[in-house]
């Protein structure tokens, strides 16, 4: 307790405990958004550069522990169909981490907020791109690409990647379980890539490790929400809010 308080105040961690929990609980309903609301939040009351360290451990163990909840060859199956999204998704991720601890804080909010703003925006106004069969392979790396490169600034790589998922079609279960396998294998190069960039070092671990278990029993609530509620009202809740805090970011960004 006296390392996490030498990062943060008490109330602050308590506060930050909360926000996990409830993207975790968000996670666990419609299978993204936890780095998003994650991000959102604590960026509120802390730097940016710690919020972000502060999501990449239960990012890494919730995506783990989503991707493989249908079983792990139902997860090979998912990485094999988008070897491609992870590939170049990697590749622009771990060189994008890079620039976090160079970049100033209004562009890394703007980086963050921006693209939050305009996934769902599109959302709420109900339009879903769609694409055809044939072009599902250029897509697929111009996709992974931006995912990636958002994904290693700020951690976010969720509204790209549900995107694309939700512009081919993809069966809801097979979807919930690809976000799992993509975010996982994203977390895990998220991780390698900040321990490099300095991000997630002995000074900022002990803060992610403590979001875990807030995360872990979100992750639980959110399940049993995904079970037994009405997903389309959920997720639609769910993107107002994620509106307003990508909002927030780029006022931030912006005004600050």
């Amino acid at each position: 307790m006296e390392i996490l308080s030498a990062i943060l105040p008490l109330h602050l961690l308590a506060l930050a405990a909360l926000v996990t929990l409830i993207a975790g609980t968000v996670k666990g309903a419609v299978g993204f958004a936890m780095p998003m609301i994650m991000i959102s939040g604590l960026a509120a009351f802390m730097p940016v550069e710690l919020a972000l360290a502060a999501l990449i451990v239960p990012t890494l163990i919730s995506n783990g522990i989503q991707a493989l909840r249908q079983g792990p060859e139902a997860a090979v199956q998912s990485i094999k169909r988008f070897r491609v999204f992870l590939m170049v998704g990697f590749i622009f991720l771990v060189a994008s981490a890079q620039l976090v601890v160079r970049l100033p804080q209004e562009v890394l909010f703007l980086a963050i907020g921006l693209p939050i703003v305009i996934f769902v925006g599109i959302q709420i106004i109900g339009w879903s791109p769609h694409v055809a069969e044939a072009h599902r392979a250029k897509t697929e790396v111009w996709v992974g690409a931006i995912a990636g490169s958002i994904g290693g600034l700020s951690g976010v790589w969720g509204p790209p990647t549900v995107a694309y998922l939700t512009a081919i079609e993809t069966p809801k279960g097979e979807q919930i379980r690809v976000q799992g396998v993509v975010y996982g294998l994203g977390a895990v190069a998220l991780f390698g890539a900040h321990l490099n960039s300095g991000v997630l070092r002995l000074a900022t671990m002990p803060l992610s490790l403590a979001m875990v278990p807030p995360a872990l029993v979100g992750l639980w609530l959110g399940f049993q929400v995904h079970d037994r509620m009405d997903q389309r009202l959920f997720r639609k809740a769910t993107l107002i809010v994620l509106f307003v805090a990508g909002l927030n970011l780029v006022r931030r960004a912006l005004f600050n």
